[in-house]
């Protein structure tokens, strides 16, 4: 391991050492309260631009496989730990987790004092930060981050998005046989990947809809000719990174498909963007919510579902004049889902999809199904 300095917005300046790629990265830092599940943490594409902290202590001993991974490539900056663990030993490893960093080119940061930083980051909020194992003095870093763009600048769904429209046909992944299910489809959705996670994709396909994936620069008129057709059924909006209002072409496209009255279904970014579109803002929370054991309210049942959670923006409390509040989190009272009143659509912050993390609200996908 060779050391690597860490220099943060508000003057923090740290050192440890590196595993997995080296080298030089700027991103906003957050962090992750899950306890298991870094592989897919670091390769849900929501994370793009962002370094991930992780609370849990120890890193790395279940190694990694390709079956883990959410996307087709780990999009974050990097991410930072207490203690990094070489040695891996699970009967799915792989590879350990620093040979899959180095192939995905993301920075492994060990030795932090991970919990007095996530404090840092509770008082102060989310911030971004440089780190390198190239550059060790402390002003150079400053000054280098002060060049940089903040990443509500950036536009990161053509990273993220895929660039060629796909079908998916397969359910979820059966851990007892190793292969993936293939339930019968009896309708069909397009799917509009902003950084779409592949088990939302998989559990999709396990509640009968074929989904045809389509890249974000997606054309609404194509798709409403579709439905009008009887071609497909429905549209499902995805997660992903970034300050949604930054979207602007997507939002446009978006409200063509709500004035369309086709049933729709949005998930955290999704969910935002369906905000928007509808006339009101989000707002960027103070650090966000990232994890897979967030208590959440569903104020149709009145029960409580923890939840998986990844997102660093909020949807008003304004949009309770045209739509029902179904859903709130019990740490901030934020709206966690959204029902319209005057439409077929429906929307929810958290990822009832998890991996990793509960799959207590993957009722919602049936919802969705039965609502088309």
């Amino acid at each position: 391991m060779q050391d690597v300095y860490l220099y943060f917005e508000n003057g923090l300046f740290l050192q440890g050492k590196s595993f997995g790629a080296a080298g030089t990265s700027v991103g906003e830092v957050v962090f992750n309260t899950s306890m298991s599940g870094y592989e897919e943490i670091i390769t849900d594409p929501s994370y793009a631009g962002q370094f991930i902290i992780f609370s849990m202590p120890e890193i790395g001993i279940v190694g990694t496989n390709p079956l883990d991974m959410e996307s087709r490539a780990g999009f974050c900056k990097g991410i930072i730990v207490r203690h990094y663990n070489e040695f891996h030993s699970n009967f799915r490893s792989i590879n350990s987790l620093d040979t899959f960093l180095k192939s995905q080119n993301i920075l492994g940061i060990a030795g932090i004092d991970t919990r007095s930083l996530i404090k840092t980051i509770r008082n102060n909020g989310a911030m971004m930060m440089i780190a390198s194992t190239e550059i060790s003095n402390q002003q150079e870093l400053k000054n280098k981050l002060e060049k940089s763009k903040n990443i509500q600048e950036i536009n990161l769904m053509p990273e993220v998005s895929t660039k060629t429209p796909y079908k998916h046909k397969h359910g979820v992944f059966d851990f007892n046989t190793f292969e993936y299910a293939t339930p019968k489809t009896h309708k069909k959705i397009i799917a509009i990947d902003f950084g779409a996670k592949r088990n939302i994709l998989n559990e999709l396909c396990a509640v009968g809809l074929e989904a045809e994936v389509m890249p974000h620069n997606f054309q609404a008129l194509e798709i409403i000719q579709r439905f009008k057709n009887g071609e497909i059924q429905g549209v499902f909006l995805s997660n992903g990174p970034g300050d949604p209002l930054m979207l602007k072409d997507e939002v446009e496209q978006i409200k063509l498909l709500i004035e369309a009255k086709i049933p729709i279904f949005g998930i955290c970014l999704g969910h935002q963007l369906l905000a928007i579109a509808h006339g009101y803002e989000t707002y960027k929370l103070k650090f966000g919510h990232h994890g897979g054991n967030h208590p959440v309210k569903n104020l149709i049942t009145q029960s409580v579902e923890i939840t998986a959670q990844n997102h660093n923006y909020s949807v008003p409390e304004e949009i309770s004049q045209i739509a029902e509040v179904t859903h709130r989190n019990l740490f901030d009272n934020t709206i966690e889902g959204v029902k319209y009143k005057h439409s077929p659509i429906f929307s929810v912050q958290h990822h009832p999809e998890a991996s990793p993390g509960p799959k207590e609200s993957n009722h919602l996908f049936k919802q969705f199904a039965n609502m088309i």
